[in-house]
């Protein structure tokens, strides 16, 4: 999608702090980090949100999910992490890409919103 924040920063047209980047997903420092440690992951595969998966994604979001423990144990974050993934306006996805918020380095709280 050619206005999409995320194609773009997937495209290199917009730079990013990549932590980790393979065929199928890249994961990047967020601009506006929430802990210590936020780190968000994306599929290349533009998918708008949680609502748009199917049984065809089944394979991505298992990468998608593995792929993020890794991450997490190479920054550090063995004593724990949260994922998000925020869906809808109501949800408070702000962004029309499906992402997961990787947040740790900190204690969490509960509930979060």
């Amino acid at each position: 999608m050619k206005d999409c924040i995320f194609c773009k920063i997937i495209a290199k047209e917009i730079p990013s702090k990549v932590v980790y980047e393979d065929d199928y997903i890249m994961a990047f420092h967020d601009i506006e980090p929430q802990a210590p440690t936020h780190v968000v992951i994306i599929p290349k595969e533009h998918i708008a949100s949680l609502n748009d998966l199917s049984d065809e994604h089944n394979n991505l979001i298992g990468h998608i999910f593995l792929s993020i423990k890794n991450i997490a144990n190479t920054l550090g974050l063995k004593e724990g992490y949260r994922v998000v993934s925020n869906c809808g306006d109501l949800g408070g996805q702000t962004v029309d890409h499906i992402h997961f918020h990787l947040l740790g380095g900190r204690q969490l709280q509960w509930p979060p919103g």
